[in-house]
């Protein structure tokens, strides 16, 4: 890819799935003044359609332009999130999460989504990939790892035109790495990103669950952010919707 100055970025790729991880990589991009910036959305043949619908709305709310790929990756890839016979695992303690490999890991589902990824930005001469993997209040999925991404940036490097002939290939950032959700939270507050629009919920529905690991790491994250910045709050009533339960006012 052209080099590009700090001031002119370029165009970006990121990966959006309409969770508060991958938004607040959206609004990174953003803000760093990727322009355009392509939103890769893929129905994979998820358990639900909430979580696009999320994403679309993330990227109309930053003016992204949606790329939606439908890859029936159900098909061959066996998850609690691709069949509704392997029940979801509900009620886990946190020290329970992310340790093992859960039912709800798609088999190769990133690098699937980062190939697509790489594709596009190589057709778009996009400067940089994003995606919203994090590696410390996470589900224990293996390609959410650090050692992950450094081998398919290697990868990226052999396995493309831009990189056998010298022309550079898309920087692949997963800024979020490092982050633990309360983190994460607080970055998304000073980046404005509208939660109320972001989906987390691995049950899908009108209302989340509550009971999902996502769901329990998602309020977990709210709740930290919320007693960083104002100390420890009392116990709130459990609603339906995840923003009104929340100290931030918005989430």
């Amino acid at each position: 890819m052209t080099r590009r100055s700090q001031r002119n970025p370029g165009p970006a790729v990121v990966l959006l799935s309409g969770g508060m991880d991958s938004a607040t990589v959206l609004a990174l991009a953003s803000r760093r003044g990727h322009a355009p910036i392509y939103a890769l959305i893929v129905r994979y043949g998820q358990r639900h359609a909430r979580e696009v619908r999320a994403a679309r709305a993330v990227a109309r709310h930053f003016g992204a332009t949606p790329i939606e790929i439908a890859i029936p990756l159900f098909r061959i890839a066996s998850s609690a999130l691709t069949r509704k016979d392997i029940p979801l695992p509900r009620d886990r303690r946190r020290g329970d999460i992310g340790r093992g490999i859960p039912a709800t890991y798609v088999p190769a589902r990133n690098t699937v989504f980062l190939s697509l990824a790489l594709a596009l930005a190589e057709t778009t001469r996009s400067s940089t990939i994003y995606l919203g993997i994090n590696a410390v209040d996470y589900s224990g999925y293996p390609d959410c790892r650090p050692a992950y991404l450094r081998a398919f940036r290697r990868l990226a490097r052999l396995a493309t035109r831009a990189g056998v002939t010298g022309e550079g290939i898309p920087r692949i950032e997963a800024p979020l790495l490092a982050l633990g959700k309360a983190e994460i939270v607080l970055l998304g507050d000073r980046l404005g990103v509208p939660w109320e629009k972001t989906w987390s919920c691995y049950a899908g529905g009108h209302e989340p669950c509550h009971r999902c690991d996502a769901c329990r790491l998602r309020e977990e994250g709210f709740r930290r952010a919320a007693e960083i910045r104002n100390g420890p709050a009392p116990p709130r009533k459990r609603r339906g919707k995840y923003a009104p339960s929340l100290p931030l006012g918005e989430g």
